[in-house]
């Protein structure tokens, strides 16, 4: 909950200032400006020493009778206490007042992280899987695939096969077709007894 500074105006007769000679705080605070008579004025200011660690919004304020106004000031209190003056003005100058105003360190509220130094290095990651390594995965566990000595083959084979598609489209003679076939069905019947091992 925000601390408040309570200033009473009016209450001794017009213009009349009414706060505590001091006010410590750790953290912003408001300045209640509690009005029991007429309308007035307010000016309000930090003196250097103050103004160093806080800060008001605006420093003038017309408080309207029998109202109240809260004015905030925030604070950005350093490692060590910090004391100063808070002045306070009336009917433009009619009635002065001070007040005394500490502002304490806050406490530490959030806990300190150790960081070990593993997190400066990047992570070490896995080599990137093969293509074949990704196809074997994909495939279900009953298919036999053949080993990686035996790819070369199986590649050469596919490579044959295209050269004999080509062929036998191209020349239409059925003496080539026939040795084409012959070819290709020995590859097939080779392709077959690799893929068994």
């Amino acid at each position: 909950m925000t601390e408040s500074l309570r200033v009473e105006l009016n209450g001794d007769g017009l213009h009349a200032i009414s706060a505590p000679p001091s006010f410590s705080v750790a953290g912003a605070f408001d300045v209640l400006l509690a009005n029991v008579g007429q309308a007035v004025h307010v000016h309000l200011h930090l003196d250097d020493d103050l103004s160093r660690v806080a800060r008001l919004e605006t420093g003038n304020h017309y408080v309207e009778g029998e109202e109240s106004q809260r004015v905030r000031v925030e604070t950005n209190p350093g490692s060590e206490a910090v004391s100063g003056k808070l002045k306070i003005v009336t009917g433009y100058g009619a009635e002065t007042a001070y007040v005394d105003v500490t502002v304490h360190p806050t406490p530490d509220t959030k806990p300190g992280i150790d960081v070990d130094e593993t997190l400066s290095k990047p992570p070490k990651r896995d080599p990137d899987p093969s293509i074949v390594e990704e196809l074997t995965a994909a495939l279900p566990s009953q298919v036999n695939l053949p080993s990686q000595a035996t790819l070369p083959v199986v590649g050469l084979l596919l490579l044959v096969v295209a050269v004999a598609a080509v062929v036998v489209s191209v020349v239409q003679n059925t003496v080539v077709v026939l040795s084409v076939g012959v070819v290709l069905g020995a590859a097939v019947v080779g392709a077959v007894f690799l893929l068994r091992e």
